[in-house]
């Protein structure tokens, strides 16, 4: 048999090694590994301990980039102050931009809602994975305010509007609804749910709705059945994510994968739980899903369907670990694996079985890598005006006596102060005095009427305004194509 495939592995931190064990013996068990070839990577916390501050070394990052497969157990990343996330940095750096999480209730496992045994509950979370406030971007405007930049791109979210389309058609899923903010978020979350439309139009033969998050997450818990596919930003979509994972037990069965167009990776969802790590009881179950999620991408589709319903006829027959199921009969780690092999040609007896297909070989070919960072562009280019520009300013005064400051400062230039704000909601003019103000900030300078601007007129504004008060952020104001490339603040009058 040829290994053509080469899979990067990561076991990960905490029960990683367990899991990723007991999943690496159910493929050998199931002949995967004739057609795969495993190639082990240093990824986690040893990698940190070596001084790389990704916490993925060298070797591993070059390993990943020739194989563009990964499959990886959980890894635990320090704590506030220190490194980055190294599932956030795989996904980055790899452009893995769909983040796939099929959710399904499964035989023997207990879930908080009932659901009907002949209708068996399915939906798939397609989360935007490498842009948002993930993006990390994060500066101290004052003592006491911090700043996170939300970042959304047309092409991004285009992107995954695509990819949760061609979802719904690969797991045969008629609905495909967009969870967003956009009532709030009126830019960043409504270019999100502008693009979802215009990839709603190209899919016709797909029922398409959209739905505010906060009711989605209500909608979720009291009747999950009425979505099939949800498509959301990265943050929200890590949220609701979780959320369907408690729907059908816990993190222990959720598995993912991210999906780019030269790279893709799974893993489980669940962390490295450090507190049962080597007492071998750790549910591998989550990690097998997305091995299983794997082998489908690559075109194993017999060996991922005669897994799949060995595991499916384990758990029927209260097959379990400890953390679901009577505890006085849990199986471990590995007996749990044991119990899977078994059962390796059968299937569950409760509930139809997943279709074994007649093998045939791997279908995988790895797309070329580009030679060079890809710049993605929407191939139109808008009318731009600059309007002015919005000042962040860190002071402890009140908001009376900093505009009497930036009204002094601007006397006789292009500019005129259009309004000060605090959090969000205008404090001058006509400020109330029951709005509480913290040490942060926002002045919006706009042309004085008829003058036009220019980027070297906002930059010099900058420079009068900071000779006088402590400037900690800078935004220019523009307008595309005539509408306003910023946002009003709470309570701007006009």
């Amino acid at each position: 048999m040829s290994k053509s495939i080469q899979v990067a592995v990561a076991h990960g931190d905490g029960i990683g090694p367990e899991v990723m064990e007991a999943v690496i013996r159910i493929l050998r068990g199931a002949g995967v590994l004739d057609h795969l070839d495993l190639r082990n990577v240093e990824m986690g916390l040893s990698a940190y301990s070596a001084g790389f501050p990704t916490g993925i070394s060298s070797a591993a990052m070059y390993t990943m980039a020739e194989c563009g497969l990964l499959l990886k157990g959980p890894m635990e990343t320090p704590k506030g102050k220190g490194g980055k996330s190294i599932n956030v940095t795989l996904r980055k750096i790899f452009s893995a931009a769909a983040n796939i999480r099929p959710v399904a209730v499964l035989p023997g496992v207990p879930t908080r809602l009932k659901f009907d045994p002949n209708n068996p509950f399915r939906l798939v979370i397609v989360r935007e994975n490498i842009e948002d406030t993930y993006g990390g971007i994060e500066h101290r405007l004052s003592a006491g305010t911090m700043l996170c930049r939300r970042l959304i791109t047309e092409q991004g979210s285009l992107a995954i509007h695509r990819k949760a389309f061609e979802i719904a058609a690969q797991y045969g899923l008629r609905r495909v609804h967009c969870g967003h903010k956009a009532n709030i978020m009126k830019m960043t979350d409504g270019l999100f749910l502008e693009t979802f439309k215009r990839a709603a139009a190209e899919h016709p033969d797909i029922e398409a709705g959209d739905v505010i998050v906060d009711a989605l997450c209500m909608n979720l818990v009291m009747r999950p059945e009425h979505y099939g596919v949800i498509v959301l930003p990265n943050f929200q979509g890590d949220i609701v994510s979780d959320l369907c994972a408690g729907l059908i037990g816990g993190l222990g069965f959720a598995p993912s994968a991210n999906i780019g167009t030269s790279s893709a990776i799974f893993e489980a969802v669940h962390g490295s739980a450090p507190d049962i790590a080597g007492k071998g009881i750790a549910n591998p179950t989550a990690l097998l899903l997305s091995a299983l999620m794997l082998l489908r991408h690559v075109g194993l589709l017999h060996h991922a369907a005669l897994i799949e319903n060995a595991l499916l006829r384990a758990l029927e027959e209260g097959v379990h670990t400890g953390d679901f199921g009577e505890r006085s009969t849990a199986s471990s780690t590995s007996e749990f694996a044991d119990a899977i092999i078994a059962r390796l040609g059968q299937g569950p007896q409760s509930s139809p079985p997943v279709p074994v297909p007649a093998f045939s070989e791997p279908t995988f070919v790895r797309p070329t890598p580009p030679t060079e960072p890809t710049m993605l562009l929407s191939g139109y280019t808008p009318e731009e005006e600059i309007t002015g520009s919005d000042l962040f300013i860190d002071t402890t005064q009140t908001p009376m006596a900093l505009a009497g400051v930036l009204e002094k400062v601007i006397s006789g230039t292009s500019f005129r102060l259009e309004f000060i704000s605090n959090r969000g909601t205008v404090v001058y003019p006509n400020p109330n005095p029951l709005t509480e103000c913290t040490d942060s900030y926002r002045a919006r300078f706009i042309a004085r009427e008829g003058v036009p601007l220019t980027q070297a007129d906002c930059i010099a504004l900058l420079s009068l305004v900071a000779s006088e008060l402590t400037v900690s952020s800078y935004e220019l104001l523009r307008n595309f194509d005539g509408q306003p490339g910023f946002s009003k603040a709470q309570g701007q009058k006009g």
